[in-house]
């Protein structure tokens, strides 16, 4: 009895390729013609929501609604106060979250989505700036809107030409593009995106610093300079950070001995560790790094330097804490 093939064997690796690499090709294209048409309304819909005194509120029914939902959360992750509003709801109550000082972006390719153009008079009666994003700039939508964003697409990737695909990427980058624009016009910073992102790994590499998460006081590897190479490793050894700093009488950084500069002082057997001082083999020009830094600059300055730990100094290079790659591994900031 021959067994019945499913459709993941009918199914020809070729075919499934060059249907992967013409949907790619079609909204790649679609992405480079959106471009050439950003102009004076773009301009004019960054001008409303930088001089908006609320919030901007995104809403979109269906695959305009999902798309809609990212955008307010970029905007609002970047500096522009924003949340999504379902246009079903907002004639269900929800309308209420709408208020005079906000600007609404209404996204719709058709530009005559009924749910949305139910609620367009009211938003137009309380005065609120209204900005169409659609692929059709003589639709009921465009036409109430104060701005229209053309986010039209010659063809979708979707073969029957149904599924929106093409134009919600078109959408999707406008929201992107905007973003930006007022992220940039703002002069947004890192530590403003760190302030809305405390949690998880992006937000530890934006807020953590390298004071809170060095050694200091006792547990930092510290030998002066009158110390011997045994001196070093002892110290070395109790604080087990893989770094001992050599300081002078005012506490300033003037040196470190590494594990490095272990090995290849144990490769020389004319070395008397006891009677060597550790200022004839230490490094005298080390990497160090502030307490003020990001503890993430600290993993980049290691990576890049092949080294595992780092003496951290003031602006006087007194030495004031030390930590290793443990210690970022620990804190969670790679």
């Amino acid at each position: 009895m021959n067994a019945v093939l499913q459709p993941a064997e009918l199914a020809d690796a070729n075919a499934l390729l060059s249907s992967a690499r013409r949907v790619i090709d079609i909204e790649a294209r679609a992405i480079a013609a959106l471009g050439m048409r950003i102009d004076t309304a773009f301009v004019h819909a960054c001008r409303l929501m930088l001089r908006c005194e609320g919030r901007v509120v995104v809403s979109g029914m269906g695959k305009s609604g999902h798309i809609g939902h990212k955008i307010a959360a970029t905007l609002a992750s970047t500096g522009t106060p924003s949340f999504f509003v379902h246009p079903a709801e907002a004639s269900h109550g929800d309308l209420g979250m709408i208020m005079a000082q906000d600007v609404v972006v209404a996204l719709s390719n058709s530009g005559e989505t009924d749910e949305l153009l139910t609620i367009v008079p009211v938003i137009k009666r309380k005065g609120v700036p209204l900005i169409a994003m659609s692929g059709n700039g003589r639709s009921s939508l465009a036409r109430l809107a104060d701005v229209h964003l053309d986010v039209s697409v010659s063809i979708e990737a979707c073969p029957l030409g149904l599924a929106p695909t093409a134009s919600t990427s078109t959408a999707l980058v406008m929201g992107d593009a905007l973003a930006v624009a007022l992220l940039e016009a703002r002069g947004f910073t890192s530590d403003d995106f760190a302030a809305s992102h405390p949690a998880g790994q992006l937000g530890r590499r934006l807020l953590v610093h390298i004071r809170d998460v060095m050694h200091t006081g006792v547990e930092i590897p510290r030998v002066d300079e009158q110390a011997s190479v045994t001196d070093a490793l002892m110290e070395m050894t109790r604080k087990n950070l893989g770094i001992a700093a050599i300081t002078d009488r005012d506490g300033c950084l003037v040196g470190v001995f590494t594990d490095g500069d272990l090995r290849r002082t144990l490769d020389d057997a004319s070395v008397d560790l006891r009677a060597t001082p550790v200022t004839s083999l230490m490094t005298r020009q080390p990497r160090m790094i502030d307490a003020d830094k990001l503890a993430v600059e600290a993993a980049q300055m290691m990576e890049q330097h092949k080294i595992n730990a780092l003496p951290v100094v003031d602006a006087q290079r007194r030495l004031v804490g030390a930590l290793n790659f443990h210690d970022l591994l620990r804190a969670r900031v790679i």
